[in-house]
């Protein structure tokens, strides 16, 4: 397929519809990994045209869905400091902390700004000289080859006020902690077909075959999601468990070599906070080497303590974990909203909450 009409074809659309009614004989539940995925499923109204057998759950969605209280905060605590500029992408800003979020700040004298990339920060540490500049980097493995070339890039020139806070967090880690819950409902997986274009679909092999649950890395277009999801139905049906390749026009089997090898150089897998869901063993990544003299927490001997509990009628930690819809929640499309939202998943453009918000499905889900 050439055109991006191909993938939003509807005569294609209903022949995979009809291929998964026909290969469906029993009830099965699986989960898209990606926010961006939910939001396709919902846009198009694939999971209303699904076989009422194909049940959907929807999973951590986007990095901002799932960046720890305890890092905003330490976001926030770097942004009151009248040395700092402190940059991130536009979702970040608005994502609440124990307290506030960054726009907040930034509405009382802070100096927050957004950027569209870590270029966008080096440049910004290169034109104010006085100042820190603490890029807090985020995303999952997609984004984390160009924020260690940030590094590289800083290191490389020498530029000293460039400070990176980051909240990378690993896909393949997230899916086990989910797959080996004991409230664990899914059966099998749609993968990010973005993430694994950087680190291809190994690391889901070896799951596939430990939990025995099918794998598909999916795309995110229509035609993606539904011959993925045909794909797994196949699988489950026929008793398989493995990693299979849908999104095979971006993702290698291996990956992309370059950008794992600048991931390596730069990072160190650590254990890593997860919002909603815990610290996951081995699921996040941190500066190392000569490039850990930009680590914002280390640079600024930022305080690590988790954040207080506090009470809120927010279930957002169900919904990342699959285990509640949307709609479940008591404030969905009342007390939380895009606008004024009480929890990660309705404030990013990847979140499970937004999609539902944006696609009115409060009704029929109800």
């Amino acid at each position: 397929m050439r055109y991006l009409d191909e993938y939003r074809d509807g005569d294609a659309a209903r022949k995979l519809l009809d291929a998964i009614a026909s290969a469906v004989t029993q009830p099965w539940t699986i989960m898209e990994v990606c926010g961006s995925q939910t939001h396709c499923f919902l846009k198009y109204g694939i999971d209303r045209m699904l076989p009422e057998h194909v049940a959907l759950i929807h999973g951590p969605g986007g990095p901002v869905c799932v960046t720890p209280v305890e890092i905003i905060d330490q976001a926030i605590a770097l942004a009151l400091r009248p040395d700092v500029i402190l940059v991130s992408y536009g979702d970040m800003l608005r994502v609440p902390g124990s307290a506030k979020d960054l726009l907040s700040v930034k509405a009382e004298g802070g100096d927050v700004r957004m950027v569209y990339s870590p270029l966008d920060a080096l440049k910004l540490a290169r034109e104010h000289p006085d100042r820190k500049v603490v890029f807090f980097a985020i995303g999952f493995e997609t984004t984390a080859p160009a924020n260690a070339m940030a590094a590289v890039v800083a290191e490389r020139e020498g530029i000293d006020n460039f400070f990176m806070l980051t909240s990378h967090v690993l896909v393949p880690p997230a899916l086990e902690a989910i797959a080996s819950a004991p409230d664990n409902r899914v059966q099998g997986f749609l993968a990010p077909g973005h993430v694994c274009t950087v680190t291809g679909y190994v690391d889901y092999e070896r799951l596939a075959e430990r939990y025995r649950m099918p794998i598909v890395v999916s795309g995110f277009e229509p035609l993606d999601l539904l011959q993925a999801t045909y794909m797994l139905v196949q699988q489950l049906e026929a008793g398989r468990h493995e990693a299979e390749n849908q999104y095979s026009r971006s993702v290698k089997r291996e990956g992309n070599p370059q950008a794992l090898a600048i991931m390596d150089s730069v990072f160190e897998v650590v254990d890593h906070g997860w919002r909603g869901i815990g610290v996951i063993p081995r699921s996040g990544l941190r500066l190392k080497g000569p490039y850990a003299r930009f680590d914002a927490t280390r640079a600024f001997s930022l305080d690590t303590v988790a954040a207080p509990a506090t009470e809120s009628v927010c279930i957002a930690g169900l919904v990342l974990r699959g285990i509640r819809k949307p709609v479940d929640c008591p404030a969905f499309g009342s007390d939380c909203t895009p606008e004024h939202c009480l929890g990660a998943p309705m404030v990013s453009s990847e979140g499970a909450c937004a999609a539902y918000y944006h696609y009115a499905r409060q009704e029929a889900a109800r």
